[in-house]
């Protein structure tokens, strides 16, 4: 249960990025951008961040062992990137990333999902 939240999360966390690429891509071809070729280069590191991030919920909810850590990582980032954007005036945008990463932490972390995400576990089935 608390693994399928996990992926949840990190479902969320890339229709999050998705977001922040259409806005990224609004800004380029608006010309909002500082340079055409540095946001089109943001849109398109963002648009593969996206990806990533899918597919690790993807994993997660598969319970594949290499899911833990890129997950983890994410939570880690996604703080990070509240924070920032805490700091920033962003508190629309800041709030929502941080009790998503929070939640995250918290989905991995539990034991279930943590003996589900087990090498020994795995080996057992």
């Amino acid at each position: 249960m608390t693994l399928r939240a996990a992926a949840a999360i990190q479902a969320t966390e890339a229709v999050g990025m998705c977001v922040a690429t259409a806005f990224s891509a609004a800004a380029t071809a608006g010309g909002k951008s500082y340079q055409d070729a540095s946001g089109i280069a943001l849109t398109l590191i963002a648009f593969g961040t996206a990806i990533g991030l899918a597919a690790v919920a993807r994993g997660l909810a598969r319970a594949k062992l290499w899911s833990r850590t890129p997950a983890l990582l994410t939570q880690l980032f996604a703080a990070g990137a509240g924070i920032y954007l805490l700091d920033g005036h962003r508190l629309d945008w800041g709030i929502p990333t941080l009790i998503l990463a929070a939640a995250g932490f918290i989905a991995l972390l539990n034991p279930a999902s943590f003996k589900a995400l087990n090498r020994e576990a795995a080996n057992k089935q």
